[in-house]
């Protein structure tokens, strides 16, 4: 007797998520001024997730310019003090041709003897001058720009050349501009020197430094005639290389302090530690933004929760009328939560545009080079993909459990 085949459970529908986020996109272009206004919220959260990190890594790049434009790779050393005023043990040349001998690494090094003079500027009159004894090396060491002119050269220190360059400030003050400076004839102690250019630090010290607003450079050669003895203020050192300047300032320190007294203190330092600092804070401030930034999110997700319920109440008979058509919970649940998605990437996606556009249009205008991080947008894509997720489960659920009876009954 033949078998009658019978008929297999119907299965349920299936969900197709292409379906979903169509009929998601259609309620979004049946209501655009509502999902429009949602969705400006995650356009300001998003962009400002990406300005944040932009101003974070903009700061964070400006301040390491400037500590690195006060002398590339610069290591320097200085008596501090400690072996009696009576009979300081000061720096000496020496010290500076030993370190050179016995430490590898050291591209450039210079010695800085330091003399205050008085110069006659005509009518009569006087101006205090800073007059640094320097080798031509000091240049590079400590990063100056010359403006005018050149910098003395080895020649002019093997020379004895009485040349010399001066500060911008001290230029104008004198002749008025750097270029009406160069070839003028300046008498140090009744010794004429020309002035063969004019410089500048490349980042401006505020006097902090050794280069104060009225400094002239001489060859050291020549500073020799106003002193009679081989000591110096400070000694500079360039390294090789970035990753050398803390081997090198250790090295420098054990030099120095084995050629004189022990009880004898000297500084031996460079930037790191001011690089170091400088980033810590950078990165301290980019923190902060950033929770500022998440703030925003967070807001811009509990205004679409409360759109979405609100959508919910709005939409109650349709979610029965689907149901009795043979929509699943998870049809349903689905459903809400693709709008709720859609207007998060939405947003996000606006976010980021101008997040990218405003930082990048800088470079029409000025000739900085804003960094731009790719990684903040897709950061920013991801949050607030999570974002519409988290804050839509709570009315995609609530859609999801209503009861198909109830929601067709209800006007």
């Amino acid at each position: 007797m033949p078998t009658t085949a019978t008929a297999a459970p119907p299965h349920p529908p299936k969900l197709v998520l292409g379906e979903i986020f169509s009929f998601a996109f259609d309620t979004f272009c049946s209501n655009k001024v509502r999902f429009a206004l949602t969705a400006l919220g995650m356009v300001i959260g998003t962009a400002s997730l990406i300005l944040v990190v932009t101003i974070g890594m903009t700061g964070k790049q400006y301040v390491l310019n400037q500590i690195q434009a006060i002398g590339a790779n610069m290591v320097y050393a200085e008596y501090q003090g400690g072996a009696g005023n009576t009979n300081p043990d000061l720096l000496t040349i020496d010290d500076m041709h030993a370190v050179l001998q016995q430490v590898p690494g050291i591209a450039a090094a210079s010695p800085v003897v330091n003399l205050d003079e008085r110069v006659p500027v005509g009518n009569g009159k006087e101006r205090d001058v800073r007059v640094l004894g320097v080798f031509p090396q000091y240049s590079a060491v400590r990063n100056l720009v010359v403006l005018s002119g050149r910098m003395f050269d080895g020649e002019d220190e093997q020379a004895h050349n009485k040349v010399g360059v001066i500060t911008q400030k001290l230029a104008e003050q004198l002749y008025g501009s750097t270029n009406e400076a160069v070839g003028r004839v300046l008498k140090l102690s009744g010794l004429p020197f020309t002035v063969i250019g004019t410089f500048k630090e490349r980042v401006d010290t505020f006097g902090q430094s050794e280069v104060t607003s009225n400094a002239m450079l001489i060859p050291y050669t020549v500073s020799l005639y106003f002193t009679d003895t081989r000591d110096v203020k400070q000694l500079y050192f360039s390294a090789t290389d970035s990753a050398m300047v803390v081997p090198v300032t250790e090295q420098v320190r054990k030099v120095i302090q084995s050629r004189h007294r022990s009880e004898s203190v000297y500084q031996v330092d460079n930037l790191t530690e001011l690089v170091a600092v400088a980033d810590r804070t950078a990165n301290a401030l980019t923190l902060v933004l950033l929770l500022v930034a998440t703030v925003t999110l967070l807001v811009s997700g509990i205004g679409i929760m409360n759109i979405m319920l609100a959508t919910v109440s709005a939409r109650i008979r349709e979610i029965g009328i689907r149901k009795a058509m043979g929509a699943t919970n998870r049809e349903i649940r689905f459903q809400f939560l693709s709008e709720a998605i859609l207007i998060s990437l939405i947003g996000g996606f606006v976010g980021v545009i101008i997040g990218l556009a405003l930082p990048f249009s800088v470079r029409f205008f000025t000739e900085y080079r804003i960094p731009i991080s790719g990684l903040s947008a897709i950061v920013a894509i991801v949050v607030s993909s999570l974002v519409g997720i988290l804050f839509g489960t709570v009315p995609a659920t609530r859609a999801a459990k209503l009861d198909p009876v109830e929601s067709l009954r209800y006007e």
